[in-house]
């Protein structure tokens, strides 16, 4: 090993991938949570170390030299072995406290964790939860969470997963609904009625034609890509909605429409990364959720509604 020639700072190479990955020392800034002056500095440091130029200037942007574009895939490495250290050291952690991080989408976020957490907070004060409330899937092996909640199992070799339990979902209507245009007695009666998508229209309507269930890409009156948002409109009654039994109990007086249709499944994941498994930390949260949200399921199983 040459010791010389790999002396540089891992901060300043941070600096410089940050850069090229944002387009900009303004963007890597942000996301290092650095000033950028402080960026600045770094960047030059890094090429006066190495004696090239990294970056030029190109109108009131910057650009990678090519020297920059050559070295780029060598820092990208360099941060994916970081991340991996990272990920080891955690794993080996032996204590029940410190932070972290609980990726959910909205509405578990909201509906579900909570109470958990309380329960959680009794067992284990020392631990410190950043919640982390998104519909997308969290990067784990890029270590943006550390445990996921997630309705997909993963197909990434390096996580672990547990199905902690299966949720149906269904159709949904507020009782304003239901007092404007009537309880649909059969699929065909759903036809031209307005619904609230809680995914895409196409997607929304691909799902309910599936089930049997007549419906038109122009019959999602209203999206939104947050569900906590959707379900307050299905709640408020401007349509009619495919929601989990789980949610749908979370929001008093929606009624299950036709509840004989086949129900669409809902499964629930709960995910680490394999390095993290074994950090009693990361343990005792992961076993905790998983046995607290089986409980949770199995003691409300009656469909709402």
């Amino acid at each position: 090993m040459n010791w010389d020639a790999i002396s540089f700072d891992w901060n300043q190479v941070r600096a410089f991938l940050a850069t090229a990955e944002e387009g900009s020392l303004s963007g890597a800034a942000r996301v290092l949570g650095l000033a950028q002056p402080t960026l600045g500095r770094q960047v030059g440091a890094l090429e006066a170390r190495l004696g090239v130029v990294l970056f030029e200037r190109v109108g009131r942007g910057i650009a990678l030299t090519p020297t920059g574009q050559a070295l780029r895939e060598h820092a990208r490495a360099m941060g994916d072995a970081a991340t991996r250290v990272a990920l080891v050291a955690a794993g080996h952690a032996e204590t029940v406290a410190g932070r972290i991080c609980i990726s959910a989408s909205d509405m578990v976020a909201s509906h579900v964790l909570p109470d958990l957490l309380v329960a959680l907070r009794a067992r284990a004060p020392e631990i410190h939860v950043e919640v982390l409330a998104t519909n997308a899937l969290s990067n784990l092996l890029q270590r943006e969470a550390d445990i996921a909640l997630r309705h997909t199992r993963p197909s990434e070799p390096d996580l672990v997963a547990r199905l902690v339990y299966e949720d149906q979902a269904g159709l949904y209507a507020a009782p304003a609904f239901l007092r404007r245009h009537g309880m649909p007695q059969s699929a065909g009666d759903l036809a031209g009625l307005p619904l609230v998508g809680l995914t895409t229209p196409r997607r929304m309507a691909a799902e309910l034609q599936r089930m049997g269930i007549p419906v038109a890409v122009d019959d999602v009156v209203v999206f939104s890509d947050n569900m906590a948002v959707a379900c307050q409109m299905v709640a408020s009654g401007l349509g009619l909605g495919i929601l989990s039994s789980d949610v749908a109990r979370g929001l008093p007086g929606l009624v299950r429409v036709l509840p004989d249709l086949p129900p669409l499944p809902v499964p629930v994941w709960l995910v680490t990364h394999r390095d993290l498994h074994t950090s009693r930390r990361i343990r005792v949260v992961f076993d905790f959720l998983a046995e607290a949200m089986a409980q949770r399921f199995a003691q409300c199983q009656t469909p709402a509604g």
